[in-house]
């Protein structure tokens, strides 16, 4: 799979460089995008501006990467996905899951639920 990855202090970007994210490609997307270097202790951007077709097993790979960000207690949103793909995946996603249109508000959306997990943590 060709990615590109862009670290930040708190954020990791990672924007496949396929055009299809399926059956083929899932397994390998879960892989490369749960153990990106420094992801460890940083939130998750998926920019997916270059997918143009998604099945089921692509759809699942997403959620899969997106519940484990949050199973480790980091944030992560999704960006750059078509007007075609968008449905498909708020249609498999959770109420709660993050889309954002622009990458500004990715990073905006990621970041406001770290302060909010920073603000929680420090009235324990």
């Amino acid at each position: 799979m060709k990615f590109k990855i862009d670290t930040k202090e708190k954020i990791v970007v990672f924007c496949p460089e396929e055009n299809a994210l399926d059956a083929n490609l899932s397994a390998s997307f879960v892989e490369t995008a749960t153990t990106l270097p420094g992801l460890d202790t940083r939130n998750l951007i998926l920019d997916l501006h270059f997918l143009e077709k998604l099945d089921e097993p692509g759809t699942e790979a997403i959620l899969a990467v997106y519940t484990f960000m949050y199973d480790n207690n980091r944030s992560c949103a999704v960006t750059g996905l078509n007007s075609d793909l968008t449905p498909v995946l708020k249609a498999a996603a959770p109420e709660n899951f993050n889309f954002a249109p622009t990458m500004a508000e990715a990073i905006d959306l990621v970041m406001m639920e770290e302060l909010e997990r920073e603000l929680l943590d420090g009235m324990e």
